[in-house]
């Protein structure tokens, strides 16, 4: 009698030769990790249980969110962009000067200076008012120029001056001082050397105009200052200078010869 095997004992054998392998027990068998099911919706799954290859996975950057970096102009960039912002500013400017100020006239040479737009003052009633403070007799010559500006200061050393300033046709400059200070003293406030302490303009000679003889100072191609001293008394000086030809102060020191005089005081 054969023995029978014990049914609580699972057998790894075949029940019979060629036959199929035995159920496993449900009770010993091991379930497969747990994890997402595939379903039908899913091709890559499928596609992988068909062994078919499997395309690289497509990855897209995302730019991150932020300032971006700004872009630094080169010099050369810079350099026109300031010369033309400086144009557009320094043109209208010189339009408003040119319009405003009407004292130059453009040319396709230098500019030139107008004479007619020099400003005129009432030269009679300013040296007519000078004289009633004066200690000396002042003059105003007649002359074909126009008076523009008149002054009255001390002088260096002591005494006053009195200044006619005059535009001549062609745009120069001719200062007519009258004073009862010294040669010395009206030539370092004239010339401005008593300011600067450098001395007085050295002289350069003399030269004869309007019966005078006058003391010419100041350095070689310079202006030039000419100093005379009127007959009578007190004594007065006059002093010339400015822009003007040698010819314009020769026309101003004759008409100092027939001036219209103003006693002082008066």
């Amino acid at each position: 009698m054969s023995a029978r095997p014990d049914p609580g004992t699972p057998s790894s054998e075949p029940s019979e030769p060629g036959g199929s392998p035995a159920a496993p027990d449900p009770a010993t068998a091991v379930s497969p990790p747990a994890g997402p099911a595939p379903t039908a919706a899913d091709p890559a799954p499928a596609a992988a249980r068909a062994g078919r290859p499997q395309p690289p996975p497509v990855t897209r950057r995302i730019p991150e969110a932020g300032p971006q970096a700004m872009h630094k102009p080169g010099r050369g960039d810079a350099s026109v962009r300031d010369l033309i912002w400086a144009c557009l500013i320094l043109v209208p400017v010189a339009l408003l000067i040119f319009s405003v100020g009407g004292s130059c006239s453009f040319s396709p040479g230098s500019p030139a200076e107008d004479a007619a737009s020099a400003p005129t003052v009432d030269a009679p009633a300013r040296i007519a008012e000078y004289a009633r403070g004066s200690t000396f007799p002042l003059r105003l010559p007649d002359v074909p120029f126009r008076a523009n500006s008149t002054d009255r200061g001390p002088v260096e050393g002591g005494g006053t001056a009195v200044r006619i300033g005059f535009v001549t046709p062609d745009a120069d400059f001719l200062s007519l001082v009258q004073t009862d200070g010294s040669v010395e003293g009206v030539l370092a406030t004239e010339s401005g050397s008593a300011g600067r302490g450098d001395g007085p303009p050295t002289m350069r000679g003399t030269v004869q105009a309007g019966g005078l003889t006058w003391e010419v100072y100041g350095a070689e191609g310079g202006e030039p200052f000419r100093i005379a001293t009127l007959p009578g008394r007190p004594e007065v000086r006059v002093l010339v200078t400015g822009s003007a030809s040698e010819d314009q102060f020769r026309t101003l020191a004759e008409a100092l010869t027939t001036a219209r005089v103003f006693p002082p005081g008066s």
